[in-house]
């Protein structure tokens, strides 16, 4: 069963430019990761004012070992953070009976 793992990210206002550059630069990194189904970024509209980092994976374990093995490289750059705090959420993708 697929699980969707959402990070909900704070940005400053005025900062969802570069940290829409940021993900653009780096769109295909996890794309190799095993049981990595994919990737989206969403822009707050209305009624929320975080941005969401949406990924779908096999299973739980395929994003817990990304999640643990990820190359230091990932979260160790000269740049400061855009985001100022980030909440967790994850799900399992129902599958429905037709």
């Amino acid at each position: 069963m697929s699980i969707v793992v959402i990070n909900a990210l704070k940005v400053p206002e005025g900062s969802g430019s570069e940290l829409e550059s940021r993900f653009a630069a780096r769109k295909h990194a996890v794309d190799s990761a095993p049981g990595f189904e994919g990737f989206q970024l969403l822009r707050p509209v209305a009624g929320e004012d975080r941005y969401f980092v949406y990924t779908q994976w096999a299973t739980r374990e395929d994003f817990e070992n990304w999640r643990d093995n990820r190359a230091p490289r990932d979260h160790n750059s000269s740049q400061q953070p855009v985001a100022s705090g980030a909440d967790l959420l994850e799900f399992e993708v129902v599958e429905l009976a037709d």
